[in-house]
């Protein structure tokens, strides 16, 4: 990979959609194993760039208007109002669109940002969670009023940034001389907003991570300041713990290696090769991967953090500190897809300044908590978490803590020959589709063979074999002739954000779409995956035809998907079908008429 210069697959761009479907997804899963997504390194530095940003103006804005030195760390670093400010600027990015979710990694090319571009303007979609149940958040449309409440939700929390804090009696007699906490004020008219906000369009909550920086707005607000504290601490650590729970799967497995495969920082083929079991007739994680998952991914998330919680010695909260700092770093420097870079500096950030700087042993443990506040923040923060693992049909794998499981809602796209300028020509979004984005840029052959690479990517996931088995069975030889996408891709495109969560492109941003492209039968079908339920062994499916609404449901075994290569070389895993719309039969779509026909 150069500085400038990609490393594309090696296939020919020009006859690359004449190749089967299946071949074409063997190929870039292949060129996957060693050069990841093949970008120019300047892309990362342009990451680092805005992860440099992003740190350097948190910090200026948690210090300058306390009037505190932003160039002496020493003097700012254990302030609890610089943690604050830097919580609430952290949110404020993540509710812009400029931190996780961004640039080409995420399929924003040109632009490289979705977020406020799409929540700022009347007429796009939005997605509300509950809208049969929840008065005044029907529909899908964004009006006036929705762009009225995001915005005053973005100046709700500029406000707590750039005014001074005010003084605590109870932090004064615990700390001394100190520059007070945020205003209680405009964070209390941000929590109101957000909520607002994302009972109208979940994709707003969502972006701005509100799953975990909500509740410490809440901390923030109405919890006494050493309460704030130990709250603080069960947050960060039901995080990690949550996400290490929910490694302890068999998806998880297939995480590591393509992750490791995009570490712009590690030339060797032969490393990345050797997370593989056999490289390249077999593409399944090896040995060496399933225990690099399950002991350094899973068990690194399960045992650190309650050493933090309850650890009264100096000396072992100090490692697990470091461990848990140094795993963040680590999650950095793969540049998941996901590009959440922000968000791991920030926990970086976190883990020091509160189990450093407020230890257990300094008064700021658990048995320090008042219990009726510790007993309702508990379970507080398990609803979700518990919900979500049990029925991941009624909660976002975010608020479920399922960061990076490997078991996520996923889907995947399917339109005829030329059907895809549909959704340019009728949605209102400020960006096109990320096959005229790339088209400007390069070329359509180039555009094509990128987007490949998304599908490559996911097929190397033990839902990608699932999704595209099931496209196999409905589509037959015409997936050689469809434009097949990455529905968290082309998700991206038209509602300006996802971050891996299936529910944003589920049958509802469907029948939004429809509505607006008007869809022949057979021109835009799309297979919908959900996440398994904690130890269910299935993943329950839909086919979507969006003329005709849902045709098919069923499930498909894990143990089969995992079993598999990405490219499906004994044809589509076994699949258990559940219910067919009586009468169905999707409309065939060979190639194109031609011209003047």
């Amino acid at each position: 990979m150069g500085l400038i210069t990609p490393n594309p697959p090696p296939v020919d761009p020009a006859t690359f959609m004449d190749t089967p479907y299946l071949d074409r997804i063997k190929a870039l899963s292949r060129h996957w194993v060693d050069y990841g997504a093949g970008l120019p390194k300047y892309i990362m530095f342009i990451y680092i760039a805005k992860m440099l940003v992003f740190a350097v103006v948190g910090v200026l804005l948690a210090t300058l208007p306390s009037g505190l030195d932003p160039l002496d760390p020493g003097e700012w670093f254990y302030e609890p109002i610089a943690w604050q400010k830097l919580v609430i600027w952290t949110m404020f990015v993540e509710a812009v669109g400029i931190g996780g979710a961004w640039g080409p990694l995420c399929g924003h090319f040109k632009p490289m940002t979705g977020g406020a571009a799409y929540w700022l303007r009347p007429g796009t979609i939005r997605m509300p969670p509950w809208p049969d149940r929840v008065p005044m958040t029907k529909g899908d449309e964004r009006t006036p009023l929705d762009v009225a409440l995001y915005a005053g939700f973005l100046a709700a929390l500029l406000v707590a940034l750039v005014l001074p804090g005010s003084s605590d009696p109870d932090m004064d007699a615990l700390l001394g001389a100190n520059e007070g906490l945020v205003l209680v004020a405009p964070v209390i008219v941000a929590i109101a907003l957000l909520v607002i906000v994302g009972l109208r369009d979940k994709t707003i909550f969502l972006a701005a991570r509100g799953e975990q920086w909500m509740p410490a707005l809440i901390f923030f607000a109405f919890f006494p300041f050493i309460d704030m504290i130990v709250a603080a601490k069960l947050l960060i650590v039901l995080v990690w713990f949550g996400a290490g729970i929910s490694k302890v799967n068999r998806h998880f497995e297939n995480v590591i290696p393509p992750m490791v495969s995009n570490t712009p920082w590690n030339p060797f083929k032969s490393i990345k090769r050797l997370h593989y079991a056999d490289f390249p007739d077999d593409l399944r994680p090896s040995k060496g991967a399933k225990r690099l998952s399950h002991i350094g991914g899973a068990v690194g998330e399960l045992i650190p953090p309650w050493i933090l919680l309850f650890s009264q010695n100096p000396t072992v909260t100090a490692i697990a500190a470091v461990f848990m700092i140094c795993y963040h770093a680590f999650i950095t420097s793969t540049f998941p897809l996901a590009v959440p870079l922000e968000w791991n500096l920030m926990f970086m950030f976190i883990t020091g300044f509160l189990f450093l700087g407020f230890p257990n042993y300094d008064g700021y443990g658990l048995a320090d908590m008042d219990p009726v506040l510790l007993a309702v923040t508990v379970v507080g923060l398990l609803v979700f978490p518990i919900l979500g693992e049990l029925r991941p049909d009624l909660v976002s794998f975010l608020p479920s803590l399922r960061q990076y499981s490997g078991n996520w809602a996923t889907s995947m796209w399917a339109t005829a020959p030329g059907a895809e300028a549909k959704f340019d020509e009728g949605l209102v979004k400020p960006a096109r589709m990320q096959t005229v984005q790339l088209s400007e840029m390069f070329d359509p052959e180039t555009a094509r063979v990128t987007l490949h690479q998304y599908l490559a990517w996911r097929s190397m996931h033990s839902q990608g074999r699932g999704l595209n088995s099931v496209m196999l069975e409905h589509l037959g030889d015409d997936i050689d002739v469809y434009d097949i996408r990455e529905g968290e891709i082309s998700c991206n495109a038209i509602i300006g954000w996802n971050f891996g969560d299936g529910h944003l492109h589920n049958p509802r941003l469907i029948e939004a779409i429809q509505k607006r492209c008007h869809f022949e039968p057979g021109e835009f079908v799309v297979v919908f995956a959900e996440s398994e339920p904690v130890g269910n062994g299935r993943q329950q499916y839909l086919v979507i035809d969006a003329a005709v609404g849902i045709v098919e449901r069923g499930s498909w075994a894990v143990k089969s998907a995992i079993a598999e290569q990405p490219w499906l070389p004994n044809g589509p895993i076994p699949l258990e079908v559940s219910w067919t719309m009586p009468g169905y039969e999707r409309a065939g779509r060979g190639q194109p008429a031609p011209a003047g026909t």
